[in-house]
């Protein structure tokens, strides 16, 4: 559930205008919240890939509880793909400050991904979702 959460949050603030567009008041939470983005962006980017290794090491629920892996692996995806273009600017500064080559290809990667920000965002509220009502159905059941 816990990445369910933070998947929503992580979307919300990646889509600040779908927000905005429902709540305008809602511009000095996200006013806020912008200097901490980066840093908000690297630690999802990190456990979304924490959950793609998760997913990829409990491989045999694909067999016992398909479901289930593929909802952890869809959020993990979409949140490690958030996390990247949020947190694009630190990761560049401290991973990649020393090699040219190396912020090219980043810069290229979050180029190709920017352009899908938006759905990626929308995407990430509805797999949020569904992974807080699968957690509920699956640790009842």
């Amino acid at each position: 559930m816990i990445y369910g959460i933070s998947l929503i949050l992580l979307s919300v603030i990646a889509v600040p205008s779908l927000l905005l567009s429902r709540k305008p008041d809602a511009k000095e939470v996200l006013e806020k919240v912008a200097p901490y983005q980066g840093w908000i962006g690297i630690v999802c980017c990190f456990w979304g890939l924490w959950g793609i290794i998760q997913a990829v090491l409990h491989i045999g629920w694909l067999t016992s509880a398909p479901v289930w892996f593929l909802t952890l692996l869809a959020g993990s995806v979409v949140e490690a793909g958030l996390g990247f273009l949020l947190g694009f600017p630190l990761i560049n500064k401290f991973f990649a400050s020393n090699n040219t080559g190396t912020q090219e290809k980043a810069a290229l990667l979050r180029t190709k991904v920017a352009a899908r920000q938006g759905q990626l965002g929308i995407l990430g509220i509805l797999v949020g979702i569904w992974m807080i009502v699968a957690s509920f159905l699956w640790s009842v059941a």
